[in-house]
């Protein structure tokens, strides 16, 4: 009987040992560490005392100092490659659709300048080849604002008027010598003569807003680019890659490489190594939503498709507006600033192809030039739009989605059978608000939250200066020309409206404005304008039969 016993404990402590050996065993740690590249120059076949490790817990484990150095650097790999990927359709989606706004932007106004140039050619020839550099110059600035330049646009197109002005005046008065002084005289009184109707003061209110909102919503795509590309360049603190290593391969030197981290761990870890772009979310926020204002604009007031197309147009309108009044304006030209000298034969008697006479037909709806980039601005704000709204709060979201899915974190807080930084078991701690100041009692990653990262505090300023120039730019300002001492107001380039800019939709087709004669004159000639009707007749008589002879 006593032998009978002594047999069995025998057997029970051969089993016990044979079990706590198999615990023991690392062969599952080297098979993991094998399948996922690693190559370690000793991998213990069962557990050895840790006191050696410096991160990972310090009772008996499968690691060598060499793994636990290997697994920090795989750590921190693993997790910039992981926000690369994470932000990666963020990023490419303010690349390429920044990409598409800018080409189709500059298509458009390479497109509707050959169209404003075929029109013109065929229909006005050769006065309008002689002077096309006026019409060259105003797109090459209309460009050169869009791209970046220092254009103040209402006084660009202020000066665009004034010369066509003068060059139509010397076209319909070819049988007077009209000098460089007499074209400034002129100049004076362009705005009370409105020689070319109402087209001008329209058209500078939709073109000035539809290029303060195109270039600045290209503007705020590109910040936004650049913003998200530097952002998504962690840089990760030794602490945070002290916590990382815990988090991620800690268990293989505890002998349990399939065993995943808990979720509520993994958030700890990940809201203290991203404390920083987190802080980075409340700017990110206003500056999405003034994005969406201002694409707001672009589909309706704003439209700069719908302004740009008919501009041939409106800028014929505004010829034939100055060629139907041109006896009234010359007359009030010749009160204000003296009857010029008379030329010789061999400019007065210039025939009908020197001056405007051909009325410009508007194309019809088939004839219309295709879109620029081989779509519309509709589409292209509605996918923006939609692109946009999906980006809001992404910073703040970025440790969710980092521990979301099966390859990192397993089943919900409650748990028993996940990593909780020390063995498998339930993760106790609370999960950290989002940003720096809220990690000062981060139970995973010691956060200094006296010393901001310089790199996203730049970017929050960069947001900052962004979403204020796209809220100047939603209510028709141009920030570059605004006082600096009243931001509210522009004093320069805009329309100043606000919630409701009135849209101005007059359709190409439609009638031009009518120049009505001011009788009271051009400001500052009013002692020389008190004319009676008789004369006032008579003198619009003789300047018409002038006309007439000149045309002949």
């Amino acid at each position: 009987m006593v032998r009978l016993q002594t047999v069995f404990c025998t057997f029970l402590l051969s089993v016990a040992a044979r079990a706590d050996l198999k615990a023991r065993n690392c062969s599952e740690v080297r098979e993991a560490c094998a399948s996922r590249g690693f190559s370690f120059g000793y991998v213990p076949l069962q557990e050895v005392p840790g006191e050696h490790l410096r991160v990972c817990p310090q009772g008996n484990t499968c690691c060598t100092v060499e793994m636990e150095d290997k697994f920090g650097q795989q750590s921190k790999h693993d997790f910039e490659t992981s926000v690369d990927e994470t932000s990666h359709n963020l990023r490419s989606t303010f690349v390429s659709r920044h990409k598409r706004f800018d080409e189709f932007f500059l298509e458009l106004l390479e497109n509707t300048e050959r169209s404003l140039n075929e029109m013109f050619v065929k229909t006005y020839g050769k006065p309008y080849m002689q002077n096309s550099e006026v019409f060259e110059n105003l797109f090459a600035e209309l460009k050169r604002y869009y791209t970046g330049g220092n254009v103040n646009l209402e006084e660009m197109l202020n000066d665009f008027w004034s010369r066509l002005l003068e060059r139509m005046f010397t076209l319909l008065n070819s049988q007077y010598v009209i000098t460089e002084d007499y074209l400034e005289c002129i100049s004076k009184y362009t705005d009370e003569l409105k020689p070319f109707g109402d087209v001008p003061r329209k058209l500078k209110a939709q073109v000035t807003r539809a290029f303060i909102a195109a270039r600045t919503f290209v503007q705020g795509l590109s910040v936004g680019r650049e913003v998200a590309q530097r952002v998504a360049k962690v840089s990760s603190t030794v602490s945070c890659i002290r916590a990382l290593t815990r988090l991620m391969y800690c268990p293989f030197c505890q002998g349990m490489p399939s065993v995943k981290p808990c979720k509520n761990y993994c958030l700890n870890v990940m809201k203290g190594c991203l404390a920083n772009q987190a802080d980075l979310d409340p700017e990110w926020n206003q500056y999405i939503d003034a994005m969406l204002l201002v694409a707001q604009r672009l589909e309706g007031p704003f439209n700069i498709e719908s302004v740009m197309e008919p501009i041939d147009v409106k800028i014929s309108e505004a010829i034939m507006n100055m060629q139907d009044n041109s006896a009234q304006v010359s007359y009030r030209v010749f009160q204000g600033c003296g009857q010029p000298k008379p030329a010789g034969m061999s400019r007065s008697a210039r025939g009908v192809s020197d001056v405007f006479t051909t009325r410009f037909k508007p194309y019809s709806p088939e004839e219309r030039p295709t879109t620029a980039a081989g779509t519309s601005l509709d589409r292209l704000v509605a996918d923006i739009k939609e692109k946009l709204k999906t980006s809001k709060k992404f910073w703040s979201s970025l440790p969710d989605m980092l521990c979301d899915g099966d390859k990192v974190t397993l089943g919900n807080s409650t748990d028993e059978d996940c990593w909780n930084g020390h063995s498998k078991g339930r993760y106790f701690p609370e999960v950290q608000k989002d940003g720096l100041t809220n990690q000062v009692s981060n139970p995973e990653v010691e956060v200094d939250i006296t010393r901001p990262d310089t790199n996203i505090r730049q970017q929050i300023m960069a947001l900052r200066v962004m979403t204020n120039k796209l809220k100047n730019a939603y209510n028709g300002n141009d920030i570059y020309f605004q006082d600096s001492g009243d931001e509210g107001s522009g004093s320069g380039s805009g329309s100043g409206c606000t919630e409701d800019c009135p849209t101005e939709s007059e359709s190409p087709a439609s009638e031009a404005p009518v120049v009505e004669a001011d009788r009271s004159g051009p400001v500052g000639a009013s002692a020389s304008l008190h004319t009676s009707p008789v004369a006032v007749t008579t003198a619009l008589v003789l300047s018409a039969l002038t006309l007439q002879r000149q045309w002949r």
